[in-house]
C-alpha cells in the first residue's frame, strides 16, 4: 500500500524529532558521568587512593573547654588543667587484650583502671576513644608515639580536667564535676552526643552542677584520616566548639579562706552576706573536704573516711543544715508582736522563771527568772517568759507569717545543691502534715525558736540583713557570668513599721554593748564598727523534771551529741549596716561562748578587708586573738574537735 507523499513527511519529521530528544538525553547523562569520573578520578584521587590503601575516614567530637569559675575579685576557684592520657578505639584495635598487653610493657597500668575501661567500651560505641591511663608523665607519651605501629587503636592525647586550686575551701559551694555515668544519662531525655564521649566530665553537684548547661559549652568536631592500625595520618578539617561561659562569684575567696579556717575543728557553718546588695561574701561549712578527689573518681578509702566522719563533711550545713533557731528568733516574735498592736516597747511583763500554760511549765533559761522585763532588756538578756507571753497573744499564725516576711521558712534561689526550705508552721501545716491540732504549747515552743521551728544559717543571714537594712534583701552567688553582671538583691521595703524595726534594732545593739548583754564579752571596740547580735542556743535534748529539780547538766558535761548548738546573728555597723553574719555551732554548748566570738571576729575581718588591728577587740582578749592570727594566718590545717579534746 503506498503512503502519501504528505504523510511520509509528517511522518519522517516526527522521527526526526524523536531521535533528537533521545539522542539530547543520551549526551547528557555521559556529559554528566563523563564529569563524575573526572571529578573521582582526579579531583578526589588522593583521597580514594589512600582509602585504597586501606585508611579510613573518622569524625570524632571535640570536647568543649568547660567555663571557668572566678570569686569577685578575679580569683581562679574552679579551671582548666592540660592533663595527658591514653586511650583506646575498640574497633580499631582488633584484639583489645594483646594490645592492652603490649601497652602495658611500656607504661605502668593500674588494674582498677583497666577494668573500668573495660566497662565503658561494653556500654561505649565501638569507634569511641576510651581512657586506659589518664595524668600519664610526658616520658609516657613519647614511649607510646614511638611505639605507635605496633599499637593499634591506641592513641595519647593531651585534654582539659577541672582542678579546684583552693581545694576544700569553695568545696560546697562550687561542688565538683565528674565523669558521666549511667545515673547521670537515665536523669536527661535526649543526652547530647558529647555526653556519650568515656569520662567526659559533667557537674555532680553545688555550682557545678546547677549551672551545668552555662558551664558545659557546646561540642566541636573533627574529620581525621586513619590508617589500618587507627594512626591517625592527618587532621582533614576542625569545627571549633563553643567554650562554657566563665562565671564570676559574689564569694571573696580570702575572707571564705579565712571563715573556712576559723571554723577548723568544729561541725559549724557561717554566712556573710552584704546587707546592700545581698551578695553572699562566705559562706562556709565544716569540716570541708578537697574536691579534686572525686574529679577523676575518689577511692573507696577516702569515700569511707568521709562518710563515716561523724562531723558529716560532705553536708553543707550552711544551706542544707535546718536548726531550730533557738533565741535568734526572739526577734520575729516580738515584730510580729509590735506589728499587731499587743505590745509596746516600754510594756512590761514578769518573768518569775517560767510561765505556766495549763497544767505545764515552760521554763525560762535562769532558773531564777529574770522580773520585769520590756522589749529592750528581754531581748538583751535573752529572757524567755516574756517572748511566752508574747505569742500567746499574738498567736502563731502572725508569728509564721512574720517569720516569711524576713526571710525563714522560704526555699532562697540559690544554684547549690539541697538549699534547704526551712519550717516556719502555722496551724494549717500541722494540719495537713501531722493530722493534729495546733496546741498552745506549740505557740510556746515556736515564741524562742523551738519545737517545730527550723531555719539555716543562710536563712538567719538573710533575717539578719532584712532587720539591719528594712528591705527584702535577697542572697546573690553569681556576680557576672560572661563578664554580664547578674540582677542586684537588694530588695525593697519590707511592709514593716519602721520605729518597730527600730526598736528591735536598738535592743540588738544593747545585746552585744550593754554590760548585761548576753554578747557583751564578744562586742567590738572599734566605734565606727560597734555591732548589733544576738545569741541563741538551740536543745537537741529533753530535760526531765527531775534533772531540772536536781540541777540541769551542764553541756561540757554530756557526750558531744547531746549538747546544745550554739548560734549566733549580727549585723554592723550599727548606724550604717554594711554587713549581716551567722553562725551555727553543732553542739557547741552556750551561743555567747560557742558562736558570738567567731562571728565577731569574721564580722572583723569582712568589714576591715583583712587581718583587723588588735584595737577592735576588748583589751581581754587582745593577747588571745593575736595568738589565733598568727596561727589563721600561717597555718589552716584542722585543730583537734572538740571530742577530740575531751577524750584528752
Amino acid at each position: 500500500m503506498r503512503r502519501n507523499p504528505k504523510e511520509l513527511g509528517r511522518l519522517q519529521k516526527r522521527f526526526t524529532r524523536r531521535a533528537l530528544f533521545v539522542g539530547g538525553l543520551q549526551a547528557v547523562f555521559m556529559g554528566g558521568l563523563a564529569m563524575r569520573m573526572r571529578y573521582l578520578q582526579v579531583e578526589q584521587a588522593d583521597q580514594f587512593r589512600l582509602l585504597a590503601e586501606e585508611n579510613r575516614i573518622n569524625i570524632r567530637l571535640i570536647p568543649p573547654k568547660r567555663g571557668e569559675i572566678f570569686d569577685r575579685n578575679g580569683k581562679i576557684i574552679g579551671q582548666n588543667t592540660p592533663s595527658y592520657r591514653i586511650v583506646i578505639v575498640r574497633e580499631d584495635a582488633g584484639d583489645v587484650d594483646a594490645v592492652i598487653a603490649n601497652l602495658s610493657k611500656l607504661i605502668p597500668l593500674q588494674e582498677e583502671e583497666l577494668e573500668r575501661a573495660r566497662t565503658e567500651m561494653r556500654r561505649s560505641a565501638p569507634f569511641l576513644p576510651v581512657t586506659l591511663a589518664d595524668q600519664v608523665t610526658w616520658e609516657d607519651i613519647s614511649k607510646v608515639a614511638i611505639n605507635a605501629p605496633a599499637l593499634p587503636g591506641i592513641t595519647p592525647e593531651v585534654g582539659l580536667t577541672r582542678h579546684y586550686p583552693r581545694y576544700e575551701d569553695f568545696a560546697h559551694v562550687v561542688g565538683y564535676v565528674g565523669p558521666v555515668s549511667d545515673y547521670d544519662l537515665s536523669k536527661m531525655e535526649d543526652p547530647e552526643p558529647v555526653l556519650m564521649i568515656p569520662r567526659f566530665q559533667i557537674g555532680k553537684v553545688g555550682l557545678e552542677a546547677k549551672k551545668e548547661d552555662l558551664l558545659r559549652g557546646k561540642a566541636g568536631a573533627k574529620r581525621v584520616e586513619v590508617n589500618a592500625t587507627g594512626r591517625i595520618m592527618r587532621e582533614l578539617d576542625r569545627r571549633e566548639g563553643q567554650a562554657g561561659a566563665d562565671l564570676q562569684l559574689t564569694v571573696d575567696a580570702d575572707l571564705q579562706q579565712y571563715v573556712q579556717a576559723r571554723l577548723s575543728g568544729e561541725s559549724a557553718a557561717a554566712v556573710v552576706i552584704d546587707v546592700e546588695t545581698g551578695d553572699l561574701r562566705a559562706i562556709c561549712s565544716a569540716p570541708s573536704f578537697d574536691p579534686n578527689l572525686f574529679v577523676r573518681g575518689i577511692s573507696v578509702a577516702d569515700y569511707r573516711a568521709l562518710i563515716e566522719d561523724k562531723y558529716r563533711p560532705l553536708s553543707n550545713k550552711s544551706v542544707q543544715g535546718t536548726y531550730p533557731p533557738g533565741s535568734t528568733f526572739k526577734m520575729i516574735t516580738a515584730m510580729a508582736a509590735l506589728e499587731a498592736g499587743i505590745v509596746g516597747p516600754n510594756d512590761t511583763v514578769y518573768c518569775p522563771g517560767f510561765l505556766k500554760v495549763g497544767s505545764r511549765r515552760f521554763h525560762c533559761w535562769k532558773r531564777g527568772g529574770h522580773g520585769h522585763m520590756d522589749l529592750e532588756n528581754s531581748l538583751k538578756q535573752s529572757c524567755d517568759v516574756y517572748y511566752y507571753d508574747l505569742a500567746l497573744k499574738v498567736g502563731i499564725d502572725r508569728i509564721s507569717e512574720m517569720a516569711r516576711t524576713f526571710g525563714l521558712g522560704i526555699r532562697h534561689d540559690l544554684p547549690m545543691s539541697a538549699v534547704a526550705e526551712g519550717l516556719a508552721p502555722n496551724q494549717d501545716w500541722k494540719s495537713r502534715v501531722h493530722g493534729q491540732d495546733w496546741l498552745v504549747g506549740d505557740t510556746a515552743n515556736a515564741s524562742i525558736g523551738q519545737g517545730y521551728m527550723l531555719a539555716s544559717p543562710l536563712q538567719l543571714a538573710v533575717m539578719s540583713a532584712r532587720i539591719a537594712t528594712g528591705r527584702s534583701v535577697t542572697p546573690r552567688l553569681v556576680k557576672s557570668i560572661n563578664g554580664v553582671e547578674q540582677p542586684s538583691g537588694a530588695g525593697e521595703d519590707l511592709p514593716v513599721n519602721r520605729n518597730n524595726l527600730q526598736q528591735v534594732q536598738k535592743a540588738m545593739f544593747a545585746v552585744s554593748n550593754d554590760r548585761r548583754g548576753t554578747a557583751y564579752r564578744s562586742r567590738i571596740i572599734e566605734d565606727l564598727y560597734r555591732m548589733a547580735g544576738k545569741t541563741g542556743t538551740s536543745q537537741v535534748r529533753n530535760i526531765t523534771a527531775a534533772e531540772r529539780a536536781a540541777g540541769v547538766i551542764r553541756n561540757e558535761d554530756l557526750p558531744w551529741e547531746r549538747r546544745d548548738h550554739a548560734l549566733f546573728v549580727c549585723f554592723a555597723p550599727f548606724d550604717k549596716p554594711k554587713y549581716a553574719v551567722s553562725v551555727v555551732v553543732e553542739h557547741g554548748g552556750g551561743g555567747s561562748k560557742a558562736a558570738a566570738p567567731v562571728a565577731r571576729d569574721i564580722m572583723l575581718q569582712a568589714l576591715y578587708g583583712g587581718t583587723p588591728p588588735l584595737e577592735a577587740y576588748p583589751v581581754a582578749d587582745r593577747e588571745r586573738i593575736k595568738e589565733q592570727q598568727k596561727r589563721l594566718e600561717g597555718d589552716h590545717r584542722p585543730r583537734a574537735r572538740p571530742d577530740e579534746k575531751d577524750r584528752a
